[in-house]
């Protein structure tokens, strides 16, 4: 069975759900009803209270449990009875760091797992893992469109970077690659800061995007005006240093990808720095890409062995 992953340092995302990359661990079983996964002695569930941001994701277990959390829920929603997974894992790095793929694969090839997810046990083994690059995978919906192009930019804002992709004729090419320290998660901590600051309330990412995307929200009319000139201002300062890093968006198109993307979208949309630009509004993107990646390359592999078996015969 095939399970695509993306692990966000802001949230954990699958082809069909997305959750919040926090964990909690204890030595007990917690009292409270929630989704409780058992490994290796220690009870975890999930948190609202992301983790710090790690730029090496392999330095201990926790995105591993991550990753146990995202196959649970995937086994959960199609009601998979067995107790025993044969799994291959489908994962992404940004393209900046797609040189750490064969150490990102090896932190998830640990043979046969043992854990427990809601009182199931599951014994897993973990076949094969397959690394791509992130922003790719999040454009292979738009393959066909893309082949049209002779170049174009994938631009995957994220909770702590931006990445950068160049595609030719909808191939990767994997010497254009750039990478901003800049996310939705480093503006949203200077913007609630700010906001404490000016005004005395306490606000939350959920606040922000509020704000920025139209929803309800009680704020403040002053408030409101102070956060989207806060947004405007961010979004405007990744588009001047992409600039600086040689990724003219008034000389080639643009997709942008990443929840980040959605947020500032009003602002790229209008800004005089950005000549063509679609969004990929589904945050899911770069893990439904991997999903396909994975599916082609699994079918190859399958009909390799099958030809040399052929061939042996």
């Amino acid at each position: 069975m095939l399970f695509a992953i993306d692990h966000g340092n802001s949230a954990i995302k699958t082809p069909h759900f997305v959750f919040t990359s926090g964990l909690v661990s204890s030595p007990v079983r917690p009292l409270i009803e929630t989704d409780v996964l058992e490994y290796e002695g220690k009870f975890w569930t999930l948190s609202g209270q992301r983790i710090a941001f790690m730029r090496d994701k392999t330095k201990d277990e926790r995105f591993f449990v991550l990753t146990l959390f995202a196959i649970a829920k995937e086994l959960q929603k199609e009601e998979c009875c067995s107790t025993t997974v044969d799994a291959d894992l489908a994962v992404g790095l940004p393209p900046e760091h797609y040189e750490l793929r064969h150490k990102f694969g090896a932190y998830f090839q640990k043979g046969t797992v043992e854990f427990v997810f809601n009182n199931t046990p599951i014994s897993m083994n973990i076949n094969q893992v397959m690394v791509y690059p992130q922003a790719y995978a999040a454009a292979v919906s738009r393959a066909t469109e893309l082949k049209e192009m002779p170049r174009a930019f994938i631009i995957d804002i994220g909770g702590f970077t931006t990445d950068v992709l160049l595609l030719r004729k909808s191939k990767p090419d994997m010497q254009f690659c750039r990478s901003l320290e800049m996310g939705v998660i480093s503006m949203s901590n200077d913007l609630i800061g700010k906001i404490s600051a000016l005004y005395d309330i306490r606000i939350e990412d959920d606040h922000i995007s509020d704000i920025v995307l139209g929803r309800p929200t009680i704020l403040s009319d002053k408030v409101k005006e102070a956060i989207l000139m806060a947004v405007e201002a961010y979004a405007n300062s990744i588009l001047d240093k992409l600039r600086e890093l040689q990724v003219d968006l008034l000389a080639t198109p643009a997709i942008f990808v990443g929840g980040g993307a959605e947020l500032f979208k009003p602002f790229i949309a209008e800004s005089p720095l950005v000549a063509k630009a679609d969004f990929i509004s589904d945050q899911k993107a770069n893990a439904i890409g991997y999903e396909q990646l994975g599916t082609v390359q699994l079918r190859r592999s399958t009909a390799q062995k099958a030809g040399e078996g052929l061939a042996q015969g």
